[in-house]
């Protein structure tokens, strides 16, 4: 057992395991987490059926070893019951399965509802002289009905998200769905016209495509018989002027097909395009609000997924499968009807192929799934170790290993090729065998609608142009397993979308505005509190005082609360206690906004846009003129190697200043913050990747700019900091040990002594 669920990361309040047993299973991953979920103090389990993974959260005063024995039981008994993962029974899967969805019923139900109903009401008008064709027909309706019925539990059960994902609240938050509008209606939103637009535009298509099809039918029925009584009722009495009127029809509804698909197809993915952008801008913008201890609790890959690949699969869904579900609804309701009206004998034949074509596409759709994510993941292992080798040139030659290195690629490769070949087979073997369903419909078609025309109880006027075309109906058919596939797809992305967009915004203060121009800078740190979400406190109980117009240092050991500090006065965070002034007033009562346009902040590890030099010293201040930009970098050092640049302050740095050093980009972000011009500035660190003498001279012109403004530096290297008014010496647990200036420290011995004889060598005097 101990092969089978290894930890990967333990960390108070989430754990990472390693579980085999999940691995290329999609339905015991899902199993697997929606056990772990039933736990008290577990609040969430996702496992991976792709990479093996398993990410479990939970209560932090939940001792981690207790969640660790908890994760082995639940995977010995899923191990041990193998009817849990593929047959269990069903008062289990009464008992296990989530809440269901009241409104998430499956697309193609009403598609049913149309040919089961029409029988009845033929039925109803023909009496009994269809009773035979009648039960034959509605064999099909339940053997179709069952299929489907079937395939919707098996996808109803499963976890709101792929991938296995369950949460202990997934049921309430179906239940809210539950009881409001179904969520393809809340995806399209204010599109509900382009929607019905696009509906339209299919069902005339569809109905067209019909018609050609029985204008074909006529056309064959004219060259054996001589003509088609139809067309005789019309007035046209010959073969030729039948002929030439079929001519002029089949052109019209080629025409019509051709037209009316183009502009349904334009306006679906108009639609779907529509649904995207609307999605993202408002979810995007939503994001931008969120309080900065959300955004940052959430993997940033995650939100990034919900904001492109869940948002384009709203819209995806919209742009094909739907437009793929209004078609057959509307074969449904056209065919069905007419055989049953023209041709009874017929009906149960030619749509008998319906449930076992149902039945094989979401049975390969089901399949094809975890056969491709194993193929997947076996790529993407070939992909990184071809990488990984290719990278390692000079290790790997170094130690003579370049046969070991192409033999792990050749098992890696015939791993991934051997996945390729089973999902093909099983594709091909998909394909082959809904076409040879719908020859052997064909085929039955042919025989029985023969004889009846033979023994004289259907007419051959009526049997010839309805021979094709259930064969239209069956390759759409053939097609529904990938449509039921991205229906439930698109409802996991809504609920993961709609998960991000119930993050809290950050709340604006009720004090009033603040206007920048009018900040002398005098902070005070009152009695202040403050833990991270699991951790022990950063702050406890600090009170310091930074004055305005002079320059305030804080040093000390790394966790000692110096970031916290500026993250605090930032309002990045909210104190648990206490309070943070600014020149009197509570930061917690200002705008955000106000009091973060009235700052100026420079991290120790500063973010670069992909752009120019000149753009992200702009950034912020947008409107800043060319001498503007020169004058903020020439005051943080920048200057000299940028104009040694080919293209100077146009030069692309690329994603996150990949062209820049370290201490090119914390120079970059340093004039950034001084182009701002804010009466209150933070550095954190913003100057420890810069060698010594370009340090010195940032010192040198940073004095002036300092001069009638607070300046707050955050450092670990004391020559930083040596100039400054005051000095405040963090120690851990976020006290004040010391403080004073660079020379009263000295004079005292204490902490900063210490440190100072460490850094510069030499004993304080």
């Amino acid at each position: 057992m101990e092969r089978d669920a290894r930890p990967r990361s333990v960390t108070p309040g989430r754990q990472r395991w390693d579980v085999r047993l999940v691995l290329g299973r999609p339905r015991t991953a899902e199993l697997l987490a929606a056990a772990l979920c039933r736990i008290p103090g577990i609040t969430e389990a996702r496992a991976n059926p792709v990479t093996g993974g398993l990410l479990v959260r939970h209560d932090a005063r939940v001792a981690a070893a207790d969640v660790g024995r908890t994760v082995r039981r639940a995977v010995t008994v899923i191990a041990g019951d193998p009817a849990g993962v593929g047959g269990r029974p069903a008062s289990a899967r009464a008992a296990d399965a989530p809440a269901p969805r009241p409104h998430h019923a499956p697309v193609v139900r009403p598609v049913l509802a149309v040919g089961t109903g029409a029988a009845a009401a033929v039925a109803l008008v023909k009496g009994s002289a269809l009773t035979r064709q009648l039960v034959a027909l509605g064999g099909v309706a339940v053997a179709t009905g069952t299929v489907l019925r079937k395939a919707w539990h098996g996808t109803a059960d499963a976890s709101p998200e792929p991938g296995g994902r369950a949460t202990s609240d997934s049921a309430p938050e179906a239940a809210g769905r539950g009881a409001g509008r179904h969520p393809l209606l809340e995806i399209v939103g204010p599109h509900r016209r382009r929607l019905s637009c696009a509906a339209a535009l299919s069902v005339a298509c569809q109905v067209s495509e019909v018609a050609l099809g029985t204008f074909l039918g006529w056309t064959g029925l004219v060259l054996i018989k001589g003509q088609a009584a139809p067309l005789a009722r019309l007035g046209l009495t010959t073969a030729s002027a039948q002929l030439l009127g079929l001519a002029g029809l089949v052109a019209g509804a080629c025409a019509a097909v051709a037209g009316l698909s183009y502009a349904s197809n334009l306006q679906w993915r108009r639609l779907g395009q529509d649904v995207e952008h609307d999605w993202r801008s408002r979810t995007y913008r939503h994001v931008q609000h969120l309080e900065l201890r959300n955004l940052e609790g959430e993997r940033t890959t995650r939100v990034a997924g919900a904001l492109t690949d869940d948002v384009g699969q709203l819209g995806a869904f919209f742009a094909g499968p739907a437009n793929e579900v209004l078609q057959l609804g509307t074969s449904l309701a056209l065919l069905v009807p007419a055989f049953l009206l023209l041709a009874p004998q017929i009906a149960w034949i030619a749509f008998l192929p319906i449930p076992v074509v149902a039945w094989l596409s979401l049975r390969h759709q089901d399949k094809a799934a975890a056969d491709y994510a194993v193929t997947g993941e076996r790529r993407a292992r070939l992909g990184s170790q071809v990488i990984n080798s290719l990278e390692a040139g000079a290790t790997v030659k170094s130690f003579c290993t370049e046969d070991h290195e192409a033999e792990r690629i050749d098992e890696l490769s015939e791993a991934a090729q051997e996945s390729s070949r089973r999902t093909d087979r099983s594709t091909v073997r998909h394909a082959e065998t809904v076409r040879a369903c719908t020859t052997a419909s064909m085929a039955g078609t042919l025989l029985i609608g023969g004889r009846s025309v033979l023994n004289g109880t259907l007419r051959f006027e009526v049997f010839s142009p309805l021979i094709g075309l259930p064969q239209m109906l069956l390759m759409r058919m053939s097609r529904l397993g990938g449509i039921v596939d991205q229906y439930q797809r698109t409802l996991a992305s809504y609920d993961r979308v709609q998960r991000l967009r119930a993050l809290p915004v950050e709340a604006d203060g009720t004090g009033g505005t603040l206007a920048a121009d009018q900040v002398r800078g005098d902070i005070v740190l009152d009695r202040v509190s403050f833990a991270y979400p699991g951790r022990v406190p950063a702050l406890e109980d600090l009170s310091m005082t930074i004055p305005a117009g002079q320059v305030t240092a804080l040093v000390g050991a790394t966790g000692s609360g110096k970031t916290t500090i500026a993250r605090l006065l930032m309002r990045f965070q909210d104190a648990d206690s206490g309070s943070v002034l600014l020149d009197g007033r509570d930061v917690r009562e200002l705008s955000r906004h106000d009091v973060r346009h009235a700052i100026g902040f420079v991290a120790q590890d500063p973010f670069l846009f992909d752009g120019t030099i000149a753009d992200n010293i702009r950034y912020g201040t947008f409107d800043a003129s060319d001498e503007a930009v020169v004058e903020a970098a020439r005051t943080a050092e920048a200057h000299p190697f940028v104009a040694a640049l080919p293209d100077g302050y146009e030069t692309v740095i690329g994603e996150r200043g990949a062209a820049l050093s370290g201490g090119q980009r914390q120079r970059i972000a340093l004039a950034r913050a001084i182009l701002k011009n804010a009466p209150v500035v933070i550095l954190d660190e913003a100057t420890s990747a810069v060698d010594n003498e370009t340090e010195a001279a940032i010192q040198r012109t940073l004095r002036g700019f300092a001069a009638d403004r607070t300046m707050l530096v955050i450092a670990h290297r004391l020559s930083t900091v040596r100039h400054a008014d005051r000095i405040y010496v963090m120690d851990a647990g976020g006290v004040v040990a010391e403080q004073g200036t660079h020379d009263e420290l000295l004079a005292r011995h204490g902490l900063y002594a210490s440190l100072w004889q460490l850094q510069a060598g030499e004993p304080a005097a």
